[in-house]
């Protein structure tokens, strides 16, 4: 359930919101509907991790590749696909730790 509301929360709001926000919907998800920092992380990396790579074959389908392909020349890798697997990869640790982050939060504030 908590991938689900990540991976739909961060879609939809990143066409208006910047980059970061999706790290705050992460946190704030992991808070209200976290259970064990493990699955919170996994839940937040695996979610911003399809996000981010959809968003960027949305952004670099319809112009054949072209900037992606210099931009993965220009940082020395063999092909566009490995620079959309890097800038996933980016984007599933920024969605993992704010996720384990907000677990963490709330598990600090519950009364024992």
């Amino acid at each position: 359930m908590l991938f689900l509301i990540i991976l739909i929360l961060t879609i939809a709001s990143s066409f208006i919101l910047p980059w970061w926000a999706a790290a705050i919907i992460a946190f704030l998800a992991a808070m209200y509907w976290g259970k064990t920092s493990g699955k919170a992380f996994w839940s937040g990396f695996a979610a911003l991790f399809i996000a981010w790579a959809i968003l960027a074959l949305i952004k670099t389908i319809p112009n054949e590749n072209s900037l992606a392909t210099r931009v993965a020349h220009l940082f020395r890798l063999p092909n566009w696909l490995l620079l959309l697997l890097v800038t996933a990869l980016i984007g599933g640790l920024v969605g993992g730790m704010a996720a384990l982050s907000g677990v963490l939060v709330k598990r600090a504030f519950q009364k024992k």
